[in-house]
């Protein structure tokens, strides 16, 4: 049995691989390459990969292939009309994160409403030594309780920052972006609702049709000036040209962003203009990846090998 890991760079280097090691030969990647994936790739029996493409150009020298194995929950990279025509079957992971992007969704946030990063500078440029009161009351900053906070997505993570949150004395209210969510815990509401009612909005939807460019200009300007938006879901959701342009014009009052459309970030795009970080702060796609994710996302993929190879299905998706 020969297993291949296509691109371990995305797991990051202090993750232990080594307990694949009792199913056969495990070779090792750290970077995808697209002119060398497909000959990396054809005589491996199973493959984890998270980013590349798994399609016939990727795919067609792979022989014995039998499983993929993805190291995140998306799937948009799998063609499984030809994965299935092929009989590889697919895996995903699922869960691992949870906690993690629940904790980053508050890191972001308090970040920006206790502008902290402006408090932070004014302490280590030596303002305060030069202070003549014992406090800073220069930018305002409020509390939490009271306020309300609408999530867009009422999964496990949607859940998960509702129950923090109201835990902070936060009235919650949701979106349901495929509309079947029927969660009794918490006050569903339209659309507009959301937008013209939040003081936080958290995106923690997936990408699809429903959520491509949902929060463009028209919803930015139905929101309170005084709203912070925090997208710890999936870049395209949020359109950033409309994103950039509220920030400039204070449609919003900051936001929190995660995930861009584009990840690396293109030199171009228009939130590199916005240098405030009282009213931004992007971090590089890191949500899910505290060093207890990233065990636990390494754990669930050996155990989707060990169920494939027992003849049980474990997370497979068609």
């Amino acid at each position: 049995m020969k297993i291949v890991f296509l691109e371990t760079d995305t797991l990051g280097d202090d993750v232990d691989l080594s307990l694949f090691d009792e199913f056969g030969e495990v070779i090792k990647y750290k970077k995808s390459e697209p002119d060398k994936n497909a000959g990396r790739i054809s005589e491996a029996d199973i493959l984890v990969v998270n980013k590349v493409s798994m399609d016939e150009a990727t795919l067609s020298k792979a022989g014995k292939l039998k499983l993929i194995c993805i190291t995140g929950t998306g799937t948009n990279i799998v063609d499984f009309a030809y994965t299935n025509q092929r009989n590889i079957a697919v895996a995903n992971v699922k869960g691992y994160s949870t906690h993690s992007v629940v904790q980053h969704t508050f890191a972001l946030f308090f970040y920006l409403y206790e502008k902290l990063n402006y408090y932070d500078t004014f302490v280590k440029s030596g303002s305060y030594v030069k202070s003549d009161i014992f406090s800073c009351f220069d930018i305002k900053f409020n509390e939490i309780h009271g306020k309300t906070w609408g999530i867009i997505g009422l999964g496990e993570i949607g859940k998960g920052v509702a129950k923090i949150a109201g835990a902070f004395g936060c009235r919650i209210i949701y979106y349901s972006t495929s509309g079947k969510n029927r969660n009794t815990d918490y006050k569903q509401v339209d659309f507009d609702t959301l937008l013209d009612s939040s003081d936080i909005i958290s995106i923690h939807a997936p990408l699809n049709s429903a959520t491509e460019n949902l929060i463009d200009g028209n919803a930015f300007r139905k929101m309170k000036n005084s709203a912070i938006l925090l997208n710890l879901g999936r870049g395209p959701i949020v359109n950033e040209d409309a994103l950039a342009d509220a920030l400039d014009n204070n449609k919003i009052a900051a936001a929190g962003l995660d995930v861009i459309k584009i990840e690396p970030m293109a030199p171009d795009n228009p939130l590199l203009r916005i240098k405030d970080s009282r009213k931004l702060i992007i971090t590089p796609h890191i949500a899910w990846a505290t060093v207890e994710a990233r065990q636990r996302c390494v754990r669930e993929v050996y155990e989707n090998v060990k169920a494939y190879l027992c003849g049980k299905e474990r997370n497979i998706v068609r």
